[in-house]
């Protein structure tokens, strides 16, 4: 294996001409998102008076920088970083956030915990930016949620005798197998880290494989499908309950969602959707996409089959009795929206590889379906088939044929909803299991 200065050498070599490369597509999906040119100065650290003022407000006896990436991360780290809170009374926490998305429900989270959350953007991972961010937030640790083991930051954090942590650290099969090809580029950086939270038994052993001593791996679970705070507020749920029965569609209508769609999805899935109001001809769907900026596309690809779809982002819209589709066009909110649902059909796994996360539908008691590519969710997807607790499907044929069942037997559908909430509880505690292993509960 080559030494660290060496992997560090080699990466950031490589940085400039892969930075150049997905520039243009980053600044093209920060204007989508409604990011701001003005932010971008904290991506290379510096921060407005006001924000560094927030910062240097902060507790500092314990201070975690948290980092999370977009809107996933983001609800890991919120479970965590409310856990933290509750426990610790003198803890103060940076969470910094890439996307426009992620960072405007981290800003949600500063404001309902105003001198103790500050909310940033995180640093362009070049030579020295991340020393300067460190220097300008002095945290007590460095907390990376899920995959986001970024080597300078990592490497400057361990210079200034900082710990790295990286908590419910991600590595799917498919993940293992890339890395590998570039084990001993990526060993070094990975031995850095003080620990590694991982989400299932078979990590500890991957994790080894890629420069982590043995005693720095520890079995957590996962805090995104640990039921502790996974319980959406019931006033959250009144207030789209209502909102739904304002665009037409009102309890106990049968309702269809599409969680986390991607491109191509949304027509086919409104294609069954038609289908299946042949025989249950009071169902409506509901489509929440998981990249908002593509409303437009969506709504021309369901113009084309004659539908007119409701809008979330207008406030008067209502739906077509005839084909009553509502399109979720705001974000921060599918959790709760997935308990006003009948069944729940989760994006990314029919035209694209990966997949998107089943759990929360899960735990909102819901059946689950999904498509073939769930390749990113390997172990869950076999915990909740393995206790009946979601089906996969070969494709939109199967779907329909899966979907119109579960509508038509609302036991069937009982019990793939409780069956799948019950597979969870393997991850009860990832959570606190995860927050003792970075602050032991005071005695």
């Amino acid at each position: 294996m080559v030494s660290k200065a060496l992997s560090l050498t080699l990466y950031n070599l490589l940085l400039p001409l892969g930075l150049v490369f997905m520039l243009p597509g980053a600044i093209i999906k920060m204007r989508r998102r409604n990011g701001r040119w003005q932010d971008l100065a904290q991506r290379i650290g510096f921060f407005p008076c006001e924000l560094q003022s927030k910062i240097n407000a902060l507790p500092q006896r314990e201070r975690l920088w948290v980092h999370a990436v977009s809107v996933g991360e983001v609800g890991v780290a919120k479970k965590l970083i409310a856990r933290l809170l509750k426990t610790h009374a003198d803890l103060g926490i940076v969470l910094s956030t890439t996307t426009p998305t992620g960072h405007a429900l981290a800003a949600e989270l500063a404001a309902q915990h105003p001198g103790r959350v500050v909310a940033i953007y995180s640093p362009v991972d070049l030579p020295g930016v991340g020393r300067l961010m460190l220097e300008r937030i002095q945290p007590t640790q460095l907390v990376l949620v899920e995959a986001e083991v970024w080597p300078n930051l990592t490497a400057a954090a361990t210079r200034l005798g900082i710990p790295v942590s990286l908590v419910n650290a991600r590595l799917s099969p498919r993940s293992a197998r890339r890395y590998q090809k570039f084990r001993t580029l990526i060993g070094p950086i990975f031995g850095m880290l003080k620990q590694v939270l991982v989400q299932e038994p078979d990590d500890v052993t991957r994790w080894q494989g890629f420069g982590v001593e043995p005693d720095r791996i520890h079995f957590t679970g996962s805090i995104k499908y640990d039921p502790e705070g996974a319980t959406v507020p019931a006033a959250k749920i009144d207030e789209l309950r209502s909102v739904l029965t304002q665009t037409g569609i009102a309890p106990p209508q049968p309702t269809l969602l599409a969680a986390s769609t991607h491109a191509g999805e949304e027509i086919e899935l409104a294609r069954v959707f038609l289908r299946l109001r042949e025989t249950v001809r009071d169902l409506a769907l509901l489509i929440v996409p998981r990249h908002v900026e593509r409303r437009a596309e969506i709504k021309a690809a369901l113009h084309s089959l004659g539908i007119s779809p409701a809008l979330r982002s207008e406030s008067n819209s209502r739906v077509d009795s005839s084909a009553p589709v509502f399109l979720i066009d705001t974000t921060g909110e599918l959790a709760a929206w997935q308990h006003l649902a009948t069944l729940v059909v989760v994006g990314k796994s029919f035209l694209a590889e990966g997949g998107q996360n089943p759990a929360e539908a899960a735990l909102a008691q819901k059946p689950v379906l999904f498509g073939p590519h769930m390749e990113n969710f390997t172990p869950l997807v076999s915990l909740l088939l393995k206790h009946g607790g979601a089906q996969q499907v070969a494709d939109f044929a199967e779907l329909e044929s899966a979907c119109r069942t579960l509508l038509q037997d609302r036991t069937k559908a009982e019990q793939m909803a409780q069956a799948g909430h019950d597979a969870l509880s393997i991850h009860e505690g990832a959570t606190m299991r995860s927050m003792e292993r970075l602050l032991p509960s005071p005695s």
